[in-house]
């Protein structure tokens, strides 16, 4: 009887599909098995010497201990020795004394093959044994960043930030026309995937490398295990925050959270081969093109409407900037937010989940493809982080460019700065976990909190003292919000304290427990969001007012201040296909 004799087919045991090709003397994954007739992955198969070959399964009997025996398919054994015919004459025997597998079990590691590239890692361990463990934890490189990235992704309860660096640096065969003669690599591609506390959508953010940002002081570890400092640079390209002045991942991250307002957790740094690699092992991407383009700079040559593509006519595809648009950086990211959904959509395919040959291809592409930080820079850790990321319908995951003026400084621009306005809307819904798509349970989320916020008594406007700080963009903030409330809202004991200490990216009220009254009533005016609100511990005494402070997410007097559900920026989904304009 066969592995799907003995039950349904999705409840086969993975550890099962391995089956020894008399042909090679090798093992090799079996991807079905019907009537009696192997259909074996290619290129799956252990090495020599990696231990596989004849090599006795646990209780598999004298035959196997002699590297005579077949691994067990379902209960049976087959052997070329007389021990193995004997062994075969007498199957349930040989069936007895391996336990069966409740369905309930077998089940949920069958599950395992649906979760994801490297969730395929945890199924492939069981199934290859140490020698797969070893190979793609040795594909593995990594990058030690301190302190930095040390949450515990499958248990943390909280928003995880991981920042995807795609560098220039010219390694991998047939890169050498690619990137800086010689230049260590800059952070040439940039997107920081922010994923909800719930897991029930994600953000991925375009950073553009043409953004002109202050990039501030960053350690760095020495090979010796030291420490070294390296200096801020102000005024610089973003892409600068890595590989030049001895810039490691942690200070791309460092410049991410200056920017953001956002604490990054973990970072990955994939190069040229990393698109090249990943997009032959799915079996090519499917890409989608308004008009025919025939690039000469990136040798992009595609027709119009759908292809698919691979290996180097994908590292085309992305790295073009003359084809799209009206031909800068900025539109190259809105191609390459195309092409990470789509692939996302292959990975996710049952085309690719159901083939062990492609996600055995598709496992080993993306370790080798993957420089990472250490605390996750092992394969249980990697597949812990997948199975967190696939719990996200590929509908949830937003695409966004951060929102970006030209650069005042320049007469004739050709590089970029932060919008003033539009980007701190965007950085305080991500801090806030403000999903950028429909989530049910997120809107409802943040119902109950408001409304848990402004639930009793609120005190009379003529009651309500507040000092006014202003820690925002808007020149005037604190002034403008005083005649506000005092001349609109009757909040005379408002007072305009001027500028705070420092910039703060969010608006803040702080109260203590005798003036909840008053902020509530603040709140209200002023549709503060629940995260704004920062009670104390000790009672006020005397005249001692409330204390407001203007963030970067202050529009304006009378503009609330509450996140907005929706932000007018362009963005797109995941789970959609567009055609390149």
């Amino acid at each position: 009887m066969d592995a799907q004799g003995r039950g349904r087919a999705e409840e086969i045991d993975p550890a099962d599909q391995w089956v020894l090709n008399p042909d090679t003397g090798d093992y090799e994954l079996r991807l079905n098995n019907s009537g009696g007739d192997s259909a074996r992955a290619s290129g799956v198969s252990a090495p020599r010497g990696s231990g596989r070959r004849g090599a006795p399964r646990e209780g598999g009997g004298e035959g196997a201990r002699r590297g005579r025996e077949v691994p067990r398919q379902g209960g049976r054994r087959s052997s070329s020795g007389p021990r193995g015919q004997e062994a075969a004459a007498s199957t349930e025997n040989a069936a007895g004394r391996r336990k069966r597998k409740a369905p309930k079990a077998r089940r949920k590691k069958a599950l395992l093959w649906t979760g994801g590239v490297m969730a395929f890692l945890l199924v492939a361990v069981s199934a290859g044994g140490y020698w797969l463990y070893q190979h793609f934890n040795g594909n593995l490189s990594t990058v030690d960043i301190g302190d930095r990235g040390n949450k515990d992704v499958a248990t943390a309860n909280a928003p995880l930030n991981i920042l995807v660096i795609g560098t220039d640096k010219r390694t991998g065969k047939g890169n050498e026309g690619y990137g800086d003669k010689g230049s260590a690599g800059h952070a040439d591609t940039n997107i920081l995937f922010h994923v909800s506390k719930d897991r029930t959508n994600a953000t991925a953010l375009s950073i553009p490398r043409d953004l002109v940002i202050n990039i501030p002081e960053c350690r760095t570890k020495q090979a010796d295990g030291s420490e070294k400092t390296i200096p801020g640079t102000q005024n610089v390209r973003f892409n600068k925050s890595l590989g030049q002045e001895g810039r490691d991942p942690g200070c791309t991250m460092d410049t991410v959270k200056q920017i953001t307002g956002l604490s990054v957790d973990h970072f990955m740094m994939v190069d040229f081969n990393a698109v090249k690699e990943l997009s032959t092992a799915v079996g090519g991407v499917k890409v989608c093109l308004a008009k025919a383009v025939k690039d000469p700079d990136s040798h992009l040559d595609l027709p119009e409407g759908e292809s698919k593509i691979q290996g180097e006519d994908a590292l085309a595809f992305v790295r073009t900037r003359h084809s799209f648009g009206n031909k800068s950086d900025l539109d190259r990211i809105k191609v390459q937010q195309q092409f990470i959904g789509s692939m996302i959509r292959q990975m996710k395919s049952d085309d690719t989940l159901t083939s062990p040959t492609k996600l055995f291809k598709l496992a080993d592409a993306a370790t080798k493809a993957l420089t990472v930080d250490t605390a996750i820079g092992t394969v249980p850790k990697l597949s812990s982080l997948a199975k967190e990321l696939t719990k996200i319908d590929t509908k949830n995951i937003s695409f966004v460019t951060l929102p970006v003026i030209d650069n005042p400084a320049e007469p004739k621009p050709i590089t970029v700065v932060v919008d003033p306005v539009k980007a701190p809307q965007l950085f305080t819904m991500m801090q806030e976990d403000t999903s950028l798509t429909e989530v049910a349970a997120q809107k409802k989320a943040a119902k109950s909190k408001q409304d848990a916020l402004l639930k009793g008594t609120k005190a009379a406007a003529a009651d309500v003292r507040v000092d006014v700080y202003n820690g925002g963009v808007i020149a005037g903030g604190a002034q403008q919000t005083v005649t506000w409330l005092q001349n609109d809202k009757g909040v005379l004991k408002s007072t305009n304290k001027a500028n705070a200490p420092a910039k703060a990216a969010k608006t803040t009220l702080e109260y203590a427990p005798n003036q909840a009254d008053q902020a509530r009533a603040l709140a209200e005016m002023m549709g503060l969001p629940a995260t704004a609100m920062k009670p104390g511990t000790k009672d006020a005494v005397g005249l001692q007012a409330m204390v407001l402070t203007l963030g970067a997410d202050f529009k304006g007097a009378g503009t609330p201040i509450t996140g907005p559900a929706k932000i007018d920026i362009p963005k797109s989904s995941a789970d959609k296909a567009e055609c390149a304009k």
